[in-house]
């Protein structure tokens, strides 16, 4: 088979797409036939050694997390899957960036029906993300005024619409490239943090503020005035702290793998109460590539890598 691999930190260069042998599936584990998976930004600190501290890797080392495909073996001691089922997971070894991958079985989930299933790679990262940040953390509630910060995102797009279905009025920072697709995902309104600062556009504070995007400690600063005395600021990338004696509470968060929670972002997918957004479909040998325009700021949304 082919996967697209990394044999030691460095630029997008590093990535080969290359001949390896197939995996076999061992104990709890079945092999799955990629249909998909996709491109998550955290994979271009981990490739370069950013994260190197916190999840050394073996070289060399399939990349990708996300994945949609069919089951075609299965390990032994495996009870809750078959062969032919079409399911997606988040698998945390990584290794999802090729033709074929060994999973554990109880990291998958049965596929959404209602979209292809290549799009539903698309899910499992950024959708867990946007789940645990507007459910678990912030906490919506209807009527809330709750602000997306990098709504144009693919973790984003998902937050964008859990807020809106927890009852939420969504303000969503995205640039021109970004903000028709963002309103079409439910927003209520749209501010371009490309003209000016955000705050300079809301009129009061809000509730909330989720903030999806890796920004500056500066940038991340100027996001506390923006919450009301008493209301919440959840970032999944960089570690926000009030001043002493700001009446906000900060939270930063690393999502985890959950898949009660991927199940049931599954159901609001078949029911049509969420959009996946599939901003691109790229062949698989595109990685580095795709890690290049990501590095240049070409890209907005989730794309998806096809073998």
């Amino acid at each position: 088979m082919r996967a697209a691999r990394i044999h030691g930190y460095g630029d997008a260069s590093v990535i080969r797409y290359e001949e390896v042998p197939r995996p076999a599936p061992g104990p709890g584990q079945v092999l799955l036939q990629v249909a998909a998976t996709s491109f998550n930004p955290t994979e271009i600190a981990l490739r370069s050694g950013l994260l190197h501290s916190m999840f050394p890797l073996d070289l060399p080392h399939t990349l990708g997390w996300d994945v949609a495909g069919t089951v075609v073996e299965i390990g032994e001691n495996v009870r809750t899957l078959a062969v032919g089922d079409r399911v997606i997971g988040r698998i945390d070894g990584g290794g999802t960036a090729a033709e074929y991958v060994a999973a554990p079985a109880d990291s998958l989930v049965p596929a959404p029906t209602a979209i292809p299933l290549a799009e539903a790679a698309a899910i499992p990262l950024a959708g867990l993300t946007a789940w645990q940040a507007v459910f678990e953390h912030a906490r919506v509630t209807p009527g809330q005024r709750v602000l997306v910060n990098g709504a144009g995102g693919g973790i984003g797009g998902f937050a964008v619409q859990l807020a809106r279905h927890a009852g939420a009025k969504v303000i969503a920072t995205a640039s021109p490239r970004s903000a028709a697709v963002v309103r079409q995902l439910g927003a209520d309104r749209t501010i371009d943090y490309t003209a000016a600062p955000v705050g300079d556009a809301l009129d009061e504070p809000v509730d909330i503020v989720l903030n999806l995007v890796a920004i500056s400690p500066q940038r991340a600063a100027a996001l506390v005035p923006l919450v009301r005395p008493g209301g919440v600021l959840v970032s999944a990338t960089i570690p926000v702290e009030p001043a002493p004696g700001t009446p906000v509470t900060a939270v930063r968060f690393v999502a985890r793998n959950d898949t009660t929670q991927l199940a049931a972002l599954v159901e609001l997918v078949d029911a049509g109460a969420v959009r996946v957004d599939v901003a691109a479909s790229r062949p698989l040998a595109d990685l580095a590539s795709v890690h290049r325009d990501a590095e240049a700021g070409r890209t907005r949304g989730k794309i998806i890598l096809v073998p």
